[in-house]
């Protein structure tokens, strides 16, 4: 768990940067360059530890640095705030792959509903896609309180009640399976 949350930190360092500097100095300029400083940072210090760095890690980069050089030359925020939904939308397309998710699961899970598994496969996608176009429509508010509410509270929200109703469902369907089989 705690490698999770090291990644997750690790994905998001720039846009945290962005925020935490944003509502603090209320400065988009200094917010914008210390958040693509940040960025350019993590892929030298990555390199000089010897680490790979995945397509991922280099199309966030440029992201960071396409993004935060729109942000400067215009001074409009919006453009880092549609960071998040670029993001949603190649997992969305990751997880449009059959099976993506099997591999994730247990055994049992996999031998017993093999269906509900690429169901809620197609489902995860939907809800990346779904999550990705309600970013774009808070950042084009402009409104950063809103935007960070959102990614914050409720992108992370419907992640979490989205994996509390496949695992109730998971759990239900197989304990079903496992009844009928016996009987």
């Amino acid at each position: 768990m705690k490698e999770v949350f090291a990644r997750l930190t690790s994905d998001f360092l720039s846009t945290i940067l962005f925020a935490a500097l944003y509502f603090s100095t209320g400065n988009i300029g200094l917010a914008t360059s210390v958040a693509i400083v940040g960025a350019i940072g993590q892929i030298v210090y990555a390199r000089r530890r010897g680490r790979e760095l995945g397509f991922m890690t280099w199309a966030s980069l440029a992201l960071v640095i396409v993004l935060g050089t729109a942000t400067l030359l215009t001074s409009d925020p919006r453009f880092v705030m549609a960071k998040p939904a670029i993001a949603h939308f190649a997992v969305g397309a990751i997880m449009l792959k059959r099976g993506w998710m099997l591999r994730y699961l247990p055994p049992l899970v996999v031998e017993t509903i093999p269906e509900y598994v690429t169901g809620a496969g197609y489902a995860w996608a939907a809800l990346m896609f779904a999550l990705g176009c309600g970013t774009i429509a808070v950042a084009v508010t402009g409104d950063l309180e809103l935007w960070a509410f959102y990614v914050s509270f409720v992108a992370v929200g419907a992640k979490i009640a989205a994996f509390a109703v496949q695992y109730v469902v998971f759990r239900l369907a197989i304990t079903s399976r496992l009844r009928a089989a016996r009987a």
